[in-house]
């Protein structure tokens, strides 16, 4: 293998501050590029492990909430505003109105990504499959236990929004892999 000092001039060289120790350290940091399993069948997995999908959804769940929420704060705010008020007080109404609607909408889809990862591990685990049955099976779940406190046909009509949103996520993911060069 090559090396960068080889292909410098004779007159030239590149600094070894491990030179004079007479050890062979460019062998100790070479690290396997690749993730390492300790069995064959985690290798031939591609996907998440629970806790990676619990995590995932549950923080994107809620940044994305925080995030409309906020913005949703910010026009409420500043519909609020009245007559007369000072620049500090309009500022302290947007300010006020971006945190609580964003605190809001971003613990509620936190909650909903946070059921979505368990019933998707949970149905991938019962089935012993990856597959979009087990996406659309847990976003009808989903849909149905949040909503499940506002009595049967809610959770229902939950649950059917929830299965729909994410059958339409799968496919559009699919799509996308297919159609779109990355």
């Amino acid at each position: 293998m090559e090396r960068p000092s080889d292909r410098l001039d004779e007159n030239t060289r590149l600094y070894n501050p491990y030179q004079d120790l007479q050890i062979p350290v460019h062998n100790l940091y070479r690290l396997p590029t690749s993730p390492e399993f300790l069995f064959q069948e985690e290798a031939a997995a591609q996907r998440r492990s629970w806790g990676e999908n619990l995590q995932y959804y549950t923080g994107c769940g809620y940044l994305g909430g925080a995030a409309g929420g906020a913005a949703k704060g910010l026009f409420d705010g500043l519909r609020a505003a009245e007559e007369g008020d000072t620049l500090k007080l309009r500022v302290n109404r947007v300010l006020n109105a971006s945190g609580q609607t964003g605190r809001k909408f971003g613990n509620r889809l936190g909650i909903v990504g946070l059921l979505f990862a368990g019933m998707e591990s949970a149905m991938i685990a019962a089935r012993d499959k990856d597959d979009i049955l087990n996406s659309i099976f847990a976003g009808l779940g989903t849909g149905a236990l949040f909503k499940a406190a506002s009595g049967p046909r809610s959770a229902a009509v939950a649950g059917a929004i929830g299965g729909l949103a994410a059958g339409a996520a799968v496919a559009a993911k699919q799509a996308a892999k297919r159609y779109v060069p990355i």
